[in-house]
């Protein structure tokens, strides 16, 4: 089988190709989009070819193109892939390699197009839980059962919207089997590595958000605190000050939007697990709204996750664990949030 790296860009793309039983470089050359270069190139590979490309905009046509060719298209997080490289010098020939290499490797980080296919997932549902209320049957998730299905396959309507309804459950069924092959592979790397298996210790931490928060955020150290870890997730407030008034809002919404939105969907299931998030979930949800207080369930795992790997220490050690002047490090669990703290007692972020 051959396996081809494409570092993609509007006007072309720089691809390296392997061959995985000989370890060949049978491809390595830049490809003009102009002209027939594509179609001479892609055509000249047998079906089945697996091709890795960094998830990006524009690239409808080039999906379209692999999938006449019987090849397989791997859409893998450019800031994930970026971390897989230790060596500073960057260039388009280097970004291919090294797409080949993590796919031969089996480690290429294919999360994004899972969370692709998954929101994909959730938009036919969402059609078809209408056409299922518009016929007066609300069942919710108990439509998504073996005797929800029937109901929906039997549901008397137009022509048209009977047309529609096979066309999504039959889209629902391909999405329903492409995400259960990358659950698993994202299962399966995650459990290969030490720094995912800690943080899946934690309540409503599973394979796909330790592995994600892993790959997004690099190593720890980059975050001396962990205020700056939620910067970058954009889970901190945004702010509106002038002069003397300092005005607080919602959420900035300025970081990592793929891993925010997996902490907010962890956050649901965490509040299940940990006392001391379901009280403080429950306090918030009464006082403002449920939608509020999931993301700010959000950022307090992004901060017990922060500090888990920063002392390397799994969710039940962590919650035993009391802060002292001799042990900074690491603090109650309740008292993981981003107020200000004395310095004594508690870690800085």
């Amino acid at each position: 089988m051959v396996i081809i790296g494409c570092d993609y860009h509007p006007s072309g793309q720089q691809v390296f190709g392997i061959d995985t039983e000989s370890g060949e470089v049978v491809a390595d050359r830049w490809i003009a989009h102009t002209g027939k270069e594509v179609e001479q190139f892609y055509g000249a590979w047998p079906a089945g070819t697996v091709v890795g490309v960094e998830s990006s905009g524009n690239l409808l046509w080039f999906e379209r193109r692999l999938a006449q060719y019987g090849h397989q298209l791997r859409l893998g997080d450019a800031a994930k892939i970026r971390t897989k490289e230790t060596r500073k010098q960057k260039h388009d020939r280097r970004d291919a390699e090294l797409i080949a290499r993590l796919l031969r490797e089996g480690s290429f980080p294919d999360l994004m197009h899972r969370h692709k296919l998954v929101r994909m997932r959730a938009q036919v549902k969402n059609q078809l839980q209408h056409i299922a209320m518009n016929q007066g049957q609300q069942k919710k998730q108990q439509l998504w059962t073996k005797a929800g299905r029937e109901l929906l396959e039997k549901l008397p309507l137009e022509p048209w919207t009977a047309r529609r309804r096979n066309d999504l459950l039959r889209w629902l069924d391909l999405l329903n089997r492409d995400c259960e092959s990358l659950e698993m592979a994202v299962e399966q790397a995650a459990e290969a590595r030490a720094d995912e298996r800690l943080l899946m210790t934690h309540p409503g931490v599973g394979p796909v958000i330790s592995l994600g928060f892993v790959l997004t955020i690099g190593a720890i150290e980059r975050f001396a605190r962990s205020r700056q870890l939620v910067s970058y997730l954009g889970l901190n407030p945004s702010e509106d000050s002038s002069g003397e008034r300092r005005r607080l809002g919602g959420i900035s919404k300025q970081g990592n939007s793929f891993m925010r939105r997996l902490l907010i969907q962890g956050a649901q299931t965490a509040v299940r697990g940990d006392d001391a998030l379901n009280r403080q979930y429950r306090r918030l949800a009464n006082k403002k709204h449920r939608a509020v207080a999931k993301v700010m369930v959000a950022r307090k795992l992004a901060v017990r996750m922060f500090w888990m790997l920063k002392t390397q220490k799994t969710h039940a050690e962590l919650v035993r664990m009391r802060g002292s002047s001799n042990h900074p490090g690491v603090v109650k669990t309740e008292r993981l949030s981003e107020r200000p703290a004395s310095p004594q007692t508690q870690p800085q972020g």
